[in-house]
């Protein structure tokens, strides 16, 4: 069987997150059309047999490492999430480089390019959204890229209708050695159903909210208990400002309302079970400058 760990990295809100589900087959991290949806690094674990096979091996494992954004930090949080990515490009097998448009586009594309040029490690760039792009522009951002010399394949994808998605991972395959399974067969993710409820909460408040006031939020799950037929589950929402909590609460409690049926309704479809969900909305200042919150959080060790 062939094994690996393959990076995913890129600005902010390039689809990344929804690459690593389109991959999978099923939603294991957040998505919004938001940018530094992502906060942690989410591993997706792709698994398929020899009776699947495309390349004559026992099989792969992939272990995906979603990544948060790559951007200019503007507070503690920015800067851990942003250490976070660059940290895993250099620990994994094969890096995919995301991007979705021209390096004219923002410097932000070029920093990460100058940041992986050396890398031995082999680097795919995946020009993602193609399904929004004209023929012309494809080629134009191809050529960009194929100049730099940096990349040993490049590939468009439209993560969101999954086009080109099977070809990726074939060339993935190819540079992955024999190794050992990482996970078991029938694992998705290494993140903790904890976690994962967690996102889902935190995704519906991006959703819901306009603006700044959902980066500066945070979710703490204070309870989860498994019964027979119900998973009992108690959640703060913490943000930055008394007018931010207003706000998450919003005019007579329908916004939190809102917020908490959207939550569960997805939590049951994963956990499989009825979900008894309760949301508290809690005023931590400035967390995100905080080092013990962050730790707190789960941002920082």
């Amino acid at each position: 069987m062939k094994s690996g760990f393959i990076g995913i990295i890129g600005r902010p809100n390039v689809g990344k997150s929804t690459l690593l589900n389109s991959i999978l087959g099923e939603k294991v991290a957040i998505t919004t059309d938001k940018p530094q949806t992502t906060r942690n690094s989410i591993r997706g674990i792709y698994t398929r047999f020899d009776d699947e096979a495309v390349t004559g091996t026992d099989g792969v494992q992939m272990v995906f490492i979603d990544t948060p954004g790559i951007h200019k930090a503007r507070n503690k949080l920015g800067e851990a999430m942003t250490e976070m990515a660059v940290n895993t490009y250099k620990e994994v097998d094969v890096v995919l480089f995301l991007v979705d448009g021209s390096m004219k586009k923002g410097p932000g594309d070029k920093y990460i390019l100058d940041m992986i040029r050396d890398l031995d490690t082999p680097k795919i760039l995946v020009i993602n959204k193609i399904d929004k792009m004209e023929p012309e522009e494809y080629k134009e951002i191809f050529d960009e890229y194929e100049e730099t010399g940096v990349f040993d394949a490049i590939y468009g994808t439209s993560a969101l209708e999954g086009k080109n998605v099977p070809q990726l991972l074939a060339k993935i395959e190819t540079y992955l050695e024999e190794g050992p399974m990482f996970f078991p067969e029938d694992m998705v993710t290494d993140h903790p159903e904890r976690f994962i409820v967690s996102e889902i909460i935190r995704e519906k408040v991006l959703n819901y909210l306009e603006e700044e006031v959902p980066h500066g939020v945070a979710i703490e799950i204070e309870s989860y208990k498994e019964e027979p037929n119900i998973t009992r589950i108690g959640a703060v929402i913490y943000c930055e400002r008394k007018s931010h909590k207003g706000i998450i609460i919003g005019k007579q409690g329908k916004k939190l309302k809102g917020i908490g049926k959207s939550a569960r309704l997805e939590m049951e479809a994963l956990l499989g079970t009825k979900v008894f969900l309760q949301l508290w909305v809690k005023v931590k200042e400035n967390w995100r400058d905080s080092d013990f919150a962050l730790s707190n959080f789960g941002y920082k060790e």
